[in-house]
């Protein structure tokens, strides 16, 4: 039964999904995947302030140009953070934690920092294999592998620090909910794995082959 006042229709809509982790991650990857299928030829497809920073640190952006991209990653994850909020009645934003990544409670700073810098370093390692290596252009497989790689990082670590592995992804629903807990490690540690990650897949793998090309 539809109604037009979301009190009155709590007790008939359930809680949650029910999909679980896996059904979290497979929804996280697909449409990750989709996502920079569509954009990856328009915009590259950061969708994350993690990624942006991770290509700025190898001069594959502009410092302004990663201003711009990570002002419109903050922006888009509160607009959907909210658009959540609206949409799932309130007892599910409440069992959910409000749809923030956060820690478990057996979790130290030290495993949330290591987890997330190891995630997001994956993340990163597939988007240079993947969407920035040339020679995997032939295979057209940045949108799958990127994807693949979210889905698998929130299967590994979705119940140790919420998989966030995005800045941004954490942003929206913290400021929505002016919940701000632990909110800064889920800045320094997917920033930091991102840009290791880039930085070795720069000068490490691609940089010997373009050197190798020129003799």
């Amino acid at each position: 039964m539809l109604c037009w006042n979301r009190g009155n229709c709590l007790d008939r809509r359930p809680a949650s999904s029910g999909v679980g982790l896996l059904g979290i991650a497979l929804a996280h990857g697909l449409a990750l995947s989709i996502a920079v299928s569509i954009f990856a030829g328009i915009s590259g497809a950061h969708f994350n302030p993690a990624v942006t920073v991770g290509f700025l640190s190898t001069g594959r952006v502009s410092a302004p140009l990663a201003a711009m991209y990570i002002v419109a990653q903050l922006i888009g994850a509160t607009v959907a953070a909210a658009a959540c909020n609206y949409i799932f009645p309130e007892v599910a934003v409440t069992e959910s934690k409000l749809g923030i990544p956060l820690p478990a409670d057996w979790v130290t700073v030290p495993v949330l920092l290591l987890t997330e810098f190891i995630l997001t370093f994956l993340l990163m390692t597939a988007i240079f294999g993947t969407a920035v290596d040339e020679r995997a252009a032939p295979m057209k497989l940045g949108g799958f592998g990127i994807g693949l790689t979210v889905a698998f990082d929130i299967l590994s670590a979705g119940k140790v620090t919420g998989a966030s592995m995005n800045p941004a992804r954490s942003f929206g629903p913290a400021l929505i909910y002016s919940h701000f807990e632990f909110h800064h490690w889920y800045w320094l540690a997917p920033i930091a794995g991102a840009v290791v990650a880039a930085l070795l897949y720069h000068h490490a793998l691609l940089e010997p082959v373009k050197d190798e090309l020129k003799r």
